[in-house]
């Protein structure tokens, strides 16, 4: 049976809460960009971003941006340029929603993680998303245990992340 690893995964609303989060054992953390993401309104720059990258990659930690809302024509040029210079400071990964940016990451040798925009919620989805070549899917937040052990079960070669939700009882 293949072990798998649990990676700890941390957002951060800013360079400064993506150090902390390294520094108390984070194994990866998950920041947006100034634009073209969910998690925009942090407003981050791509030199705030190089220097989290630079700080995570000496621990060993993972840094992945979102870039996960819908994209425009006329924002193309604009998310490309972004893509483009997320590739040049390392980012261990990109977040997509909008599969017009597949190829967009794949020319930038950027690795692609489908967004839990993408509302993922079966074994089929979860497959049609990795043949298109994202290497890990972000499940839908609703999802009971028992849900995501069934598309695991479906789809063991596939990395899959979810949202922990404390339980208060």
């Amino acid at each position: 049976m293949l072990m798998r690893s649990l990676e700890l995964l941390a957002p951060a609303k800013n360079l400064e809460c993506g150090i902390a989060a390294i520094d108390h054992g984070a194994d990866a953390v998950y920041i947006g960009a100034e634009h073209f993401g969910a998690r925009q309104a942090a407003g981050n720059s791509v030199d705030d971003i190089a220097q989290l990258c630079s700080y995570a990659h000496q621990f060993g930690a993972k840094i992945y941006v979102t870039v996960n809302t819908i994209i425009y024509e006329q924002e193309l040029n604009d998310t490309q340029r972004l893509i483009d210079q997320l590739a040049q400071i390392h980012v261990d990964g990109i977040l997509i929603q909008d599969m017009g940016l597949i190829d967009i990451c794949n020319r930038a040798g950027v690795e692609i993680h489908a967004s839990t925009q993408c509302d993922t919620r079966t074994a089929e989805k979860v497959n049609w998303l990795y043949s298109l070549g994202f290497k890990r899917v972000v499940l839908a937040r609703e999802l009971s245990a028992e849900e995501i052990n069934k598309i695991h079960k479906n789809n063991p070669d596939v990395e899959l992340e979810v949202f922990f939700m404390e339980l208060c009882v």
